[in-house]
């Protein structure tokens, strides 16, 4: 029978001949595949096909749906082990007054000191695409008030009517 993930079980392994490995990795040889299935019966087991592109085929003699559930529970393991990387996105306009630019790095100083990584983006509007230097400025005095907890990933970058740079947290 064809599973889900296209591995031949029992039945379904029609070669003439086959390489078997035993349920504790030891191998049994080259055997008819109708002698594996025999042996993998006798033992209560399932005949699995690992190898079918080798010389002869490989299976192995094994509880599938142990595997199974023990290959699941060690990929969610490991999810659960990956860190997500949050990023904020702050906006500003060009015309920021200075005052509000400190309330903004106030707030990416919180969230870089909780690890998480700041996305500036200055919006230009009608004819401040004329002239986006005025984004690019914004950018740099926020720049140069984070460098004490940030670094930058490159330089800001005009990417539509944004100017965007994106900061994170210095490591200690």
């Amino acid at each position: 029978m064809f599973l889900k993930d296209n591995t031949l079980l029992n039945n379904a392994i029609t070669f003439d001949e086959v390489r078997c490995i035993g349920k504790n990795g030891e191998q049994l040889g080259i055997l008819s595949s109708d002698e594996a299935l025999s042996v993998a019966d006798e033992a209560g087991l399932d005949l699995v096909l690992i190898s079918p592109n080798a010389k002869p085929p490989v299976c192995k003699i094994m509880d599938y749906g142990k595997f199974c559930y023990q290959k699941e529970k060690k990929n969610k393991e490991a999810k659960k082990k990956q860190k997500q990387i949050e990023i904020k996105e702050i906006k500003l306009s060009p015309q920021i007054a200075q005052n509000d630019i400190n309330y903004k790095v106030k707030h990416a100083k919180e969230f870089l000191s909780n690890g998480k990584h700041v996305k500036f983006r200055v919006f230009l509007k009608g004819r401040e695409m004329a002239d986006p230097k005025q984004g690019f400025n914004v950018l740099n005095k926020i720049i140069d008030m984070l460098t004490d907890c940030a670094s930058t990933e490159g330089e800001p970058t005009l990417d539509g009517r944004y100017v965007n740079i994106l900061v994170t947290p210095k490591k200690a």
